[in-house]
């Protein structure tokens, strides 16, 4: 299933990377690692442009949770970012005390999404918000491509 969604995305070049990384910043269980390592890697794309594209589409998705969380109604919450209650509550309680700036952690998976929801269900400083999750998501994104161009040099 995995990668018949990568190879879908990958056919549609930058374009296919954003969305895929959208979807899987907001409520889909998707790969977005395996997604640009696909795109910069056997596809060839431009690895900064791709970062950028990756960057945009995964802030913009994790931003989606945020509002999501904003509107405040747990049974939509459960419902469309498949975040429960419970895990809602373990990232309220992670977050305690450190409000916006917890949005750097947004790129952790699994709990990524929980935190974005949290963050927005808190009405933490979107600006904020937005900046830690951008840095967050950069320096993930970054280090994963440079990661993934250094192992492909070894070959």
């Amino acid at each position: 299933m995995l990668d018949t969604l990568i190879q879908f995305f990958t056919q549609w070049g930058y374009l296919g990377l954003f969305l895929g990384c959208f979807m899987a910043g907001s409520i889909v269980p998707f790969s977005s690692e395996a997604l640009v390592i696909a795109c910069v890697g056997p596809l060839h794309m431009d690895p900064v442009t791709s970062l950028f594209v990756a960057l945009a589409g995964n802030v913009s998705g994790g931003m989606t949770c945020y509002w999501l969380g904003h509107l405040g109604r747990i049974e939509w919450i459960e419902k469309y970012a498949h975040v429960s209650e419970a895990k809602l509550n373990r990232a309220l309680e992670f977050m305690h005390n450190r409000g916006a700036w917890m949005g750097f952690f947004a790129f952790i998976p699994m709990l990524g999404t929980a935190i974005s929801v949290a963050l927005g269900y808190v009405r933490s400083n979107v600006w904020i918000v937005l900046v830690t999750m951008t840095i967050g998501k950069l320096l993930r994104y970054a280090v994963l491509i440079w990661g993934s161009l250094k192992i492909i040099d070894l070959f």
